[in-house]
This record gives C-alpha cells, structure tokens and sequence, in this order.
C-alpha cells in the first residue's frame, strides 16, 4: 500500500484531510493528531466523544451518516480503504463519492461532516480512533447500501465481511423516496 494519501476519484464539499506533522527522534516519534480549531466550521468543544474501532482483515463498516455529528478519523494500525458519498440534498457535490486508501503510516487524519455517508474496508487489520462532537445517539446514525449502483463505489473487495445492520442499508432511492436524506446545511 502507498504511503501516501491517495484520492482514487471525487471531491466532496466539506470533506478536510489533514497532514499530520510527525517528529522522530531515537526513541519513536510523536504526533498531533487533532486539535479543536483544525476543522473549520466544524465545533470540536463541547460534546466530544472518543472512540476505538477494530476491524480485521475483510470487514467493512458502513455506509453510515449522521444528521448532526461530524466524525474525526484517526487510524493508529493497518491499511484501509475509506469511501464518502454526499447525501445531502442542495450540496454542491450531492451524491458524488470520494474513494481513499489511507495507511496509518500515513499520518493523516479526515473530517466527515453531517450528511455525507462513510465507511471503510479493512484492508488489513486496522485500529481507527475517530472523535466525534455530538455523544452518540442511536437515532442519529443512519445507514446507505455500500454497493448501491447509483453511488457506482469501486470497492477492491466484493465480498466484505459486514454486520447484519449494514447489510440491510437502504438504497439511495429508497432514502430518497421516503424523505429520508439529509439536508445540506452550507
């Protein structure tokens, strides 16, 4: 896997990566990987939430989006493929997708605002730290099909290993059709 961040296709309004800066010495190194104000537009104060993901190889996680909470993704270990698609109806990008793979190697980091759908496949076992602004609400997350044709994601496995709530995601004309998409907010 590159070493590098690598945009495979797409560019989605509101979507930051950002470089983290590492300083090595003979013991390891050390890395800021967030601060409050790296996000713009994004608040990162009040209500922050922490958590770890583990994933083997094969598994894959999403499509999920929130209507309020912006995620932070951080990966500590492993190779992943990352994809975004924009749900929000009225987004200048609305239903355009961005595919990354990322190493934790990379040093890199990624905002996820309201409204665009994410979710990764392990490419090899990974450990994701992702911060959160909003404590989670169960009624918040919500789910997209992963191989929905209308988002045309060009995953490098077709067969992941998915829970069972993520292989019942809804298509995009389903979430369309029952008024269920998010709204772009600017």
């Amino acid at each position: 896997m590159s070493h590098n961040i690598v945009q495979l296709h797409g560019k989605i309004h509101g979507v930051e990566f950002k470089q983290c800066q590492v300083f090595n010495d003979s013991r390891g190194s050390f890395t800021e990987v967030f601060r409050s104000e790296w996000p713009d537009g994004v608040q990162f104060r009040d209500e922050i939430q922490l958590n770890i993901s583990r994933s083997i190889t094969g598994s894959m996680r999403g499509l999920h989006f929130h209507r309020i909470q912006s995620d932070w993704w951080i990966p500590l270990s492993g190779d992943l493929q990352i994809a975004l698609a924009d749900l929000r109806t009225g987004s200048p990008t609305f239903l355009s997708t961005q595919v990354i793979e990322l190493s934790s190697s990379d040093s890199a980091c990624i905002l996820i605002p309201p409204g665009v759908a994410h979710g990764f496949l392990a490419i090899s076992d990974i450990t994701l730290l992702y911060a959160v602004n909003r404590y989670y609400d169960g009624s918040d997350e919500q789910g997209v099909a992963w191989n929905d044709p209308d988002l045309n994601i060009r995953w490098v496995s077709s067969d992941p290993v998915r829970s069972e709530r993520d292989r019942n995601n809804p298509a995009v004309k389903e979430l369309k059709t029952s008024g269920r998409l998010p709204q772009f907010t600017g």
